[in-house]
């Protein structure tokens, strides 16, 4: 590893993506990439008996795609992913696109990617539990505004949605918080020994 690349990976102030040689076409493709990553992981979706709502891989990767780009960018990829899926490309859970009553996820989502990657320019991203924190703030963001849209767009009480589109979720989202408090932190390892 080059003297500037260490001085990077170990400066608050630095994300995993900056890490990579800096050009407009780097920040386009990665913008590109996380929107890519968001759709393609969105499409492993498991129907959740009683809930309009899958569990999916995607609120993983809008984290990730968040901290590991940082706020900016991370914001830009789930708002292309958001404006591309609503021009009809298939690529919400179960391959749909569109508005649905699932959308507000979304919107929670391009919100939760900006914060966790402040967090992770701040070095969130560097130790396990700062990582933790960092995932449960994200799952929480895009639950405030995932849970009250549910509600709107289903014509659901507060409860019902809140049983629709939070309480079936609380584990997966666990397990996704804990493989991305592995993962966060590794990569940083990895990338001051190379």
């Amino acid at each position: 590893m080059s003297t500037a690349t260490a001085a990077a990976s170990t400066r608050t102030g630095t994300v995993l993506a900056d890490l990579l040689p800096a050009s407009r076409v780097r920040d386009v493709a990665l913008v590109a990439g996380g929107a890519a990553l968001t759709g393609l992981a969105a499409q492993i979706a498991v129907p959740v008996p009683g809930s309009p709502v899958p569990v999916t891989g995607q609120t993983f990767a809008a984290l990730l795609v968040g901290t590991a780009l940082g706020a900016r960018r991370g914001l830009l990829s789930l708002a292309l992913y958001a404006l591309a899926g609503l021009a009809g490309v298939p690529w919400f859970a179960s391959g749909t696109s569109g508005v649905s009553v699932s959308f507000g996820y979304i919107l929670g989502m391009m919100l939760a990617s900006a914060v966790v990657g402040s967090l992770a320019r701040r070095g969130a991203d560097r130790n396990v539990l700062r990582m933790a924190g960092t995932m449960l703030l994200g799952e929480a963001i895009i639950y405030a505004i995932g849970v009250p849209y549910l509600a709107y767009a289903a014509h659901l009480s507060a409860s019902a949605a809140i049983a629709a589109g939070l309480t079936p979720f609380l584990i997966g989202d666990a397990v996704k918080a804990a493989l991305a408090m592995g993962a966060l932190p590794a990569a940083w390892k990895l990338a001051d020994k190379g």
